[in-house]
């Protein structure tokens, strides 16, 4: 007689130490094999879209960079292109590779960021301490720019804020060549240190067909050999002048953990040779053009490559100073679908690893929408989520007295 299957299902989340953020898996293992994985999105819920049509189209710069505090510079660099979509307006050539440089930044500390919460969650924390050490020099580099090391605040509508001296080279371009050096010095270390070869090589599989209909995106996708990066697909100034020769759509055949890891350092180091690159040959000129405070009636589709992945803003506008419509759309929640299945088939102890993979970010992935038996849907207004934060408020204080 055929042995049956002795299932039962472990909650992670949604307060878990393997998740930063509260998001919900329940995990179905038959002995230590992961068979079945549902996933329960919408834990962090901030109105973010709701928020936009009562705010002017410049006041929305600084909360589209709150949607994620990591990849700040991606949300506003997408916001605000489909902003100027709308108004036809062309960005001075220093303004956009002033942008460039500071989306690669983004990604730079992005990876290493996540380079070592990777290593963190395989039990190897020397990793995380000499990554998050190296990581220090982009962010130097990002404040030395803008003053901020987080939210940036250098985009605008037209172009951007801040501009990079010729004093201020030098030391930027040594910088981005230390850490393409220490990038360069762990791609050969992962390759032969036996600790991240067994917990990667083979572990958290996506393969490419199966990324393919799940619409996995970013490095997630390009680790599972899809060749799709926005900055490809859909080129801009800078980017499309350096494809090829400072860098270019990185893959890997490997489908696992460790091809995930791969792509991300070899990314880091193309983004360190980008800045080094539009740092030396910054054109003159202008780094903003004026934008009016009223965007006519119209609407636009904007994608940026964020170190996640794809990034959407769609903008409608009205007429008036502030947008009638935005959604936004952030990449985990375009890998969800595809981290159930490299969930699938492993084992209970690789789930932090193989989860941490993708790069998750719930808070800029939840929506708030209610839902009523009847089937009705309902999205509350801003007012509503400042009311209810006041009763919450009032509530605690009363606890505590």
């Amino acid at each position: 007689m055929a042995k049956q299957p002795m299932t039962m299902t472990i909650p992670i989340g949604p307060q878990h130490p393997a998740l930063k953020e509260p998001e919900n898996f329940t995990i179905t293992v038959d002995g230590e094999i992961v068979v079945d994985v549902d996933a329960r999105i919408g834990y962090v819920h901030r109105g973010i879209e709701k928020a936009f049509e009562s705010r002017s189209y410049s006041q929305n710069v600084y909360l589209a960079e709150r949607i994620c505090g990591i990849c700040s510079q991606s949300h506003t660099t997408c916001y605000v292109q489909a902003v100027e979509e709308i108004l036809d307006l062309d960005v001075p050539p220093r303004g956009l590779y002033i942008r460039g440089i500071m989306n690669e930044l983004n990604r730079i500390h992005s990876h290493i960021l996540w380079l070592g919460v990777a290593g963190h969650e395989i039990g190897w924390d020397t990793l995380f301490h000499y990554t998050w050490r190296d990581r220090e020099y982009a962010m130097d580099v990002i404040e030395e720019i803008c003053g901020n090391r987080v939210n940036y605040a250098n985009n605008i509508i037209g172009g951007v804020r801040h501009d990079v001296t010729k004093p201020q080279v030098p030391s930027m371009v040594e910088r981005m060549e230390k850490i393409r050096d220490r990038m360069q010095h762990y791609l050969n270390l992962i390759l032969k240190e036996q600790t991240i070869l067994d917990r990667a090589l083979g572990v958290g599989i996506l393969e490419t067909e199966i990324g393919k209909a799940l619409c996995t995106t970013g490095p997630t996708a390009r680790a599972s050999d899809i060749h799709w990066d926005v900055r490809n697909t859909q080129p801009r100034t800078p980017y499309k002048e350096s494809e090829g020769k400072h860098w270019e759509t990185r893959t890997s055949d490997l489908c696992d953990v460790a091809g995930r890891v791969v792509v991300r350092i070899l990314e880091t180091i193309d983004a360190t040779n980008c800045c080094i690159h539009w740092l030396n040959n910054l054109p003159p000129g202008d780094i903003s053009i004026r934008a009016p405070r009223r965007v006519p009636p119209g609407k636009a589709l904007s994608t940026f490559e964020a170190p996640r992945g794809e990034v959407v803003h769609y903008v409608v506008s009205n007429g008036t100073d502030k947008p009638e419509r935005h959604k936004a759309r952030a990449p985990t929640l375009g890998n969800i679908p595809g981290v159930i299945e490299i969930l699938k088939g492993g084992k209970i102890a690789d789930v932090p690893i193989a989860l941490a993979s993708i790069d998750p970010c719930f808070s800029c992935t939840d929506r708030i929408i209610l839902s009523y038996p009847d089937g009705k849907k309902e999205e509350k207004p801003w007012a509503w989520f400042q009311q209810k934060s006041r009763e919450e408020r009032d509530r605690v204080k009363a606890w505590r007295r």
